[in-house]
C-alpha cells in the first residue's frame, strides 16, 4: 500500500469533526513509448478509464490495447490501477498484473505502450453536501453526501442524468427525488422499467401506437414519453433496452419529438431523462451492445452509487429510519429496539443486496421480534437467519403435480423449527408463486398485473426484483 504521507490521493476535510469537503490530488498518465507517445490524461476526478474506445479518458490507438484496458481510481490510500481483463495485459517489472498500488513516477505496460503515472502537488476539491438527505434518500457517509452534493446542483436544471449502481442501492427513489427537487415536481414521473416490458411491446410502449397499428392495437395508446410531458421520465434498466430500438430513442433525445408506431404524425415531447442501470454500460459499448453516442446522450450527468459495504457508516442511520417507518401506526405495541448485538451484526454484514435487502430484513424482524427488542436471532441475513447455531431446518417446496385449480399453489412444507421461521419460508415460497402468476396472467404488463394484485407498481417491482423475477 503506497504511503502519500500528508498528500494522499483522497482525503477528507473535517471541520469540527464533521466532513465538510474531499480534496483529490490531481496527477496525469503520459505515454512515454508506444504508438501514442506523447498523449496524455490530467486525472481531476476519482476514476479515469483508458483504451481504443472513444468511452474512455485517455483514448489510444495501439491495437494491442483493449477497447477499456484499466481504470484508475483515487482513494484514500493513494491511486489504484486494476486491469479490465484486457486481451494483452498490463503489466509492471515484466509481470502481468490484476491491480496495483502507483508510486510517483512508476512506468508500467499496458499491451505495447508504455505510460508514467506523476502526481503533482495541486487539489481538486469535491464538495459535500450539508445534509444528510436528498429527498426520500438518507446517508451520512462521505460517499453519499458527495452524491448529495452532485444532485443539489444537478435537480432544478433539466439535464439528462445516468444513475448507475448495483441493484437494490436505491436508484428509482434518487430518480424519484431528482423529480420531486425540480421545476417538474407537479408533473408526471413516469417510470419505464425496460427489464420488465416484453421485446415485441417495447417500441409501443415507449413511443405509444395509432389504432390498427398492428393485432391487437384497439385504440389509440400514448406511450411513457408523451405520458411524461411537461414531467419526469425514469428509465430503469436502460441496459436491457433493445439495441434495435436505441437508434430512435436516441433521436428523441436529441430532437424531443416522436412518431407513435403506425403515425406519420411528428410529436413535440417536453420531457427531462433520467436513466439507471446496475450494468457496465461502457463495456456494453465496447462489445457492441450498447450503442456509443446513445451511451454519451443519457450521461450528461453521470453518478455513481456507492454499495452498502462501502458505506457502513450508513447502517445505523438506515436502521433507525426502517424502525420510524416500517412501524404499523395502528399497532399499539411500542416501537420495536434494536439489541446492540444484533445492530453490530448489521453493521459487520456486507449487504450483497444492498439497501432493498436491509429493508427487508428490518421488515422481518419488526414483525417477527418477541417483547418489542430485535435480536440478532431475529435476523435473516443471506438467507440464514443472524444466529450462530444453524438455522432451523423449515423448507418448504412446490408439489410435483400441479394443482387442479391452476391459480391455486400448493406446498410441501417440513414444519421444523420454529413457528415465526417456519412462517418466514413459505411466504417466501408463497410471494414468488402469486408474483410469478400475475405477472404472467397479464403477460408481462406491470401496470395491469399490480391493479389485479391490489399494489402499487412500485410494490411490485420491488417484489419482483427482491425474487429475481423478470
Amino acid at each position: 500500500m503506497v504511503d502519500y504521507g500528508d498528500n494522499p490521493a483522497l482525503r477528507t476535510v473535517f471541520v469540527e469533526s464533521r466532513p465538510t469537503a474531499r480534496h483529490l490530488r490531481k496527477a496525469r498518465l503520459v505515454v512515454v513509448d508506444g504508438l501514442d507517445r506523447g498523449k496524455e490524461v490530467v486525472i481531476g476526478k476519482t476514476r479515469v478509464y483508458v483504451g481504443r474506445s472513444p468511452v474512455n479518458d485517455l483514448v489510444l490507438t495501439d491495437k494491442s490495447i483493449s477497447a477499456t484496458h484499466f481504470e484508475l481510481s483515487a482513494t484514500e490510500d493513494g491511486y489504484l490501477l486494476r486491469d479490465l481483463d484486457s486481451t494483452n495485459g498490463t503489466t509492471y517489472g515484466g509481470l502481468r498484473l490484476k491491480e496495483i498500488w502507483l508510486k510517483p513516477g512508476t512506468t508500467f505496460k499496458a499491451g505495447n505502450t508504455s505510460l508514467i503515472f506523476e502526481p503533482s502537488d495541486d487539489f481538486v476539491e469535491i464538495p459535500l453536501s450539508d445534509s444528510d438527505r436528498f429527498g426520500t434518500v438518507i446517508g451520512r457517509s462521505v460517499a453519499m453526501r458527495e452524491v448529495f452534493a452532485t444532485l443539489e446542483k444537478v435537480a432544478p436544471s433539466d439535464l439528462t442524468v445516468l444513475i448507475e449502481g448495483e441493484t437494490g442501492t436505491g436508484k428509482e427513489r434518487i430518480a424519484e427525488s431528482i423529480h420531486q427537487m425540480s421545476r417538474r415536481k407537479h408533473k408526471p414521473f413516469v417510470v419505464l422499467d425496460c427489464s420488465s416490458i416484453p421485446r415485441d411491446l417495447m417500441e409501443s410502449t415507449v413511443f405509444g401506437h395509432e389504432k390498427g397499428s398492428f393485432t391487437g392495437a384497439v385504440a389509440q395508446h400514448r406511450g411513457a414519453f408523451e405520458q411524461a410531458t411537461g414531467g419526469t421520465i425514469f428509465m430503469d434498466e436502460i441496459g436491457e433496452l433493445d439495441l434495435a430500438l436505441q437508434p430512435k430513442l436516441l433521436r428523441v433525445l436529441e430532437n424531443r419529438e416522436l412518431k407513435r408506431v403506425g403515425g406519420d404524425k411528428t410529436i413535440r415531447v417536453n420531457v427531462r431523462v433520467i436513466a439507471a442501470t446496475n450494468r457496465d454500460l461502457r463495456r456494453m459499448v465496447t462489445e457492441g451492445a450498447f450503442r456509443e453516442d446513445l451511451y454519451f446522450r443519457l450521461s450528461v450527468i453521470q453518478l455513481q452509487i456507492p454499495p452498502m459495504r462501502d458505506r457502513k457508516e450508513d447502517v445505523r442511520l438506515l436502521v433507525e429510519h426502517f424502525l420510524a417507518t416500517l412501524t404499523d401506526p395502528d399497532d399499539d405495541r411500542p416501537r420495536p429496539a434494536l439489541d446492540p448485538a444484533a445492530m453490530d451484526h448489521l453493521i459487520r454484514y456486507d449487504w450483497p443486496g444492498n439497501v432493498r435487502e436491509l429493508k427487508n430484513v428490518m421488515e422481518r424482524a419488526i414483525s417477527l421480534c418477541d417483547g418489542g427488542v430485535i435480536h440478532r436471532h431475529d435476523l435473516q441475513l443471506g438467507g440464514q437467519l443472524g444466529r450462530s447455531a444453524p438455522a432451523p431446518e423449515a423448507t418448504a417446496s412446490p408439489t410435483t403435480h400441479a394443482p387442479e385449480d391452476p391459480n391455486q399453489v400448493r406446498f410441501a412444507v417440513a414444519l421444523a423449527g420454529e413457528y415465526k421461521d417456519v412462517k418466514l419460508v413459505v411466504l417466501d415460497h408463497f410471494e414468488r408463486a402469486y408474483i410469478t402468476r400475475i405477472i404472467e396472467q397479464h403477460e408481462g404488463n406491470i401496470s395491469q398485473a399490480s391493479r389485479a394484485a391490489g399494489l402499487t407498481r412500485y410494490h411490485l417491482r420491488e417484489l419482483l426484483k427482491k425474487h429475481d423475477l423478470k
